[in-house]
C-alpha cells in the first residue's frame, strides 16, 4: 500500500478508557497483528494495515527523538514506556501511553515487537505535548534531519542525566 499524503485535522479521538490497543511487528517494524481497538481508532482496514511499517500512523508533531529511544530500548531486548501522538486515516489523531517490548524465543532471539496502548489522561498529555513541541523544534532547527534527531536527542538525554532518571521513570512521573 502507497500511503497517500494526509494532512492532520488538529481534531482529537478518544478510545475508551477500558480499551486497550494491541499491535505486533516483526523485528524490522512491520505489523502483524492489530486488535480490533486499533483499527477502529486508526480508521484502517486490516489489510491496510498488516504489512505496513508501524511509523504508517506516526503523527508529523512527534519528535524523531522518541522513537529512536524506543528503539534503542526495544532493540536492546528492553521495554519502554512512551507517549505518542498517531494520526488516523483522515488526519485526526490520538495519544497513547505506551508500552512496548520484544517477543522473544527460547534462544533470545528478537522475533518482533508487542505493543500495548492505553488511553492517557488528558493533564498528562498536555504536559506531554508541550514537551513534545520544543523537543520537536530542536530537532527541526537544523536544516539537516540527521543533525536534527541528534541535537534532540542530545537534548533529551543530558535533561534525563540530569534528572537522574531513566526514560521510563520521566515518563511514567508525568
Amino acid at each position: 500500500m502507497v500511503k497517500p499524503t494526509i494532512l492532520p485535522t488538529n481534531r482529537e479521538v478518544f478510545f475508551g478508557e477500558n480499551e486497550i490497543i494491541v499491535s505486533k511487528t516483526d523485528p524490522t517494524g512491520r505489523i502483524t497483528y492489530a486488535n480490533d481497538v486499533f483499527l477502529t481508532i486508526s480508521g484502517y482496514t486490516e489489510a491496510e494495515t498488516l504489512g505496513q511499517p508501524h511509523s504508517f500512523i506516526r503523527h508529523p508533531d512527534m519528535p524523531r527523538c522518541v522513537y529512536r529511544l524506543l528503539w534503542d530500548a526495544i532493540q536492546a531486548k528492553g521495554e519502554i514506556f512512551a507517549y505518542v501522538k498517531n494520526m488516523t486515516k483522515t488526519g485526526d489523531h490520538y495519544w497513547v501511553l505506551a508500552h512496548v517490548t520484544a517477543s522473544l524465543d527460547g534462544a533470545g532471539t528478537i522475533l518482533g515487537y508487542h505493543s500495548n496502548r492505553r488511553r492517557p489522561k488528558p493533564a498528562t498529555v498536555a504536559r506531554v505535548a508541550e514537551l513534545y513541541r520544543s523537543w520537536k523544534s530542536i530537532e527541526d532547527s537544523p536544516t539537516n534531519r540527521k543533525d536534527g534527531l541528534g541535537a534532540s536527542y542530545e537534548h533529551v538525554s543530558d535533561m534525563l542525566k540530569q534528572k537522574g532518571v531513566s526514560y521510563d521513570e520521566f515518563v511514567l512521573s508525568l
